[in-house]
């Protein structure tokens, strides 16, 4: 599962290296074209979409999760979209070959689409199989992955093993050698139990998953823990996008996923990732020696990352939150002074600790808690909405961030300053903590602010829903299994 994270993390920043190879294959091949090159502007517009095509890929990809995971599974839809790795990296490993900088484009998009699916999918099936006080723990282990995909890229970068002129093809396109263990491995594992109880109203099914996942413990606990989030479903149906952002029961939950995948993106993370090796050119380090501190970077990332995922489940949610948006936001203007004051080395400890603050909290948890805000029906068409604008906000960033250098120099970041402390704000004012709790117990926590109780959710439920009163969401035929079965 955790695989799809790294490549992810991968894609990310497989394009920082071979950016100026990239950029002479586009503009040799102009020339091979129309006879003549591409000015600076034209280049630097190819290579922005080069970069940025990917989240477009991703955004597309995110607005089928609803649908995918809905028909296929959380694990089925996993499975399934592995065939477009390997179609992007034919696109991207034989682009020189055939003379074409449109199948870098093309790749790049089909890897964006696969990895706008996985980066939904993989923190849903994780928040659905964690036990409540491990679900911390597993929700911030893809943010560790991502941070490791990014670290592999960056050492496989450099000018010693794949970051020369002759390899970059085969650097773009090696996402299919870690695919192919993918495909082996994860048809052997369940399928989501509450997908197989609340979608597939498979009893049978869902206790054998419960049993393979739980193998040394009881599971009557959790089986009453998912009946009450049934009995408390306001339908068995999986909610639409539509239906999601005009349900007034869940209006302060969907508002805290927008604002914290937008700040997530737009906080700046992905202008250092996609563009490190020129932020390190501009601080003034030595051509040669940016690729070790790019290296050197992501070795942060990793550590950061661990530090957040083994601190969650004593801290909780919150303070990792608002601590790395607030300290990633003292770096963003930390940036801006050392440039305008031309001290070099702390623009790039700045940049360190952006990255650092970044992988410690806002790179897993918003992630994390789109799960934990929603209960099953809703779920879905949470991550469809937090995927879509996380990914319009990463493309935002990547296409707009070389122009938006070129016009406000070192005063860019502070528009990633004012992000980063606007959403440390909301959640300190807004979102409750939500370690250790059910799914029901978080939605009941925000009945409140949506101006409902939750006895009123109940009884709204059951008046839907003559079948869910019938059988109480199952419980009798449920429990009864359950405790031949345990």
């Amino acid at each position: 599962l955790l695989m799809f994270s790294m490549l992810y993390g991968y894609n990310l920043a497989v394009v920082n290296s071979p950016a100026e190879y990239i950029k002479a294959f586009y503009n040799q091949t102009m020339v091979a074209r129309n006879g003549t090159g591409l000015d600076d502007k034209t280049l630097t517009l190819f290579y922005s979409v080069t970069v940025s095509v990917f989240a477009i890929g991703g955004m597309v990809g995110s607005l089928t999760v609803g649908i995918l995971v809905t028909r296929f599974g959380r694990k089925g839809t996993l499975v399934r979209i592995t065939c477009l790795v390997f179609i992007a990296g034919a696109f991207m490993g034989f682009s020189r070959t055939f003379g074409s900088p449109e199948m870098i484009i093309v790749g790049r998009f089909i890897t964006g689409v696969h990895s706008g699916i996985s980066l939904s999918v993989v923190p849903m099936y994780l928040g659905e199989i964690a036990p409540k006080n491990l679900r911390g723990f597993l929700g911030l282990m893809p943010s560790i992955f991502i941070c490791l995909g990014v670290f592999i890229a960056q050492i496989l970068g450099l000018h010693e093993l794949l970051g020369k002129e002759e390899h970059w093809p085969l650097f773009l396109s090696l996402v299919v050698i870690p695919t192919m263990f993918q495909l082996m491995l994860l048809p052997w594992f369940p399928e989501s139990p509450r997908y197989l109880l609340i979608e597939k109203r498979n009893v049978h099914a869902t206790i054998t998953a419960l049993k393979w996942y739980r193998s040394k413990v009881n599971i009557q606990a959790e089986i009453e823990e998912m009946q009450e989030e049934q009995r408390s479903m306001s339908s068995v149906q999986t909610v639409s996008v539509i239906g999601l952002l005009k349900d007034r029961s869940v209006r302060w939950q969907v508002i805290t996923i927008v604002v914290v995948n937008i700040g997530m993106q737009l906080s700046g993370i992905d202008a250092i990732w996609f563009y490190t090796n020129t932020i390190f050119e501009n601080a003034g380090i030595p051509v040669p020696q940016i690729q070790y501190t790019t290296v050197g970077t992501g070795a942060i990332e990793v550590i950061a990352g661990c530090v957040g995922c083994f601190t969650i489940e004593r801290l909780g949610r919150r303070p990792l939150m608002i601590g790395g948006f607030t300290f990633m936001g003292i770096c963003c203007a930390g940036i801006t002074l050392s440039l305008m004051f031309q001290s070099h080395y702390i623009s790039v400890a700045c940049v360190v600790g952006i990255i650092a603050g970044f992988c410690i909290g806002p790179a897993g948890v918003p992630f994390l808690i789109t799960a934990e805000l929603f209960k099953q029906s809703h779920r879905p068409a949470a991550y469809t909405v937090a995927g879509c604008l996380n990914w319009l906000s990463n493309f935002t960033i990547g296409f707009v961030f070389p122009f938006l250098q070129m016009s406000a120099g070192a005063y860019c970041y502070l528009v990633f300053f004012g992000v980063c402390t606007a959403v440390a704000a909301y959640v300190f004012f807004i979102v409750p903590e939500t370690k250790n709790k059910t799914f029901v117990e978080i939605s009941q926590m925000f009945a409140a602010r949506n101006g409902m109780l939750e006895e009123e959710s109940s009884e709204l439920a059951v008046a839907n829903n003559p079948q869910l009163a019938k059988t109480n969401g199952y419980g009798a035929v449920y429990l009864f299994s359950s405790s031949v079965l345990i």
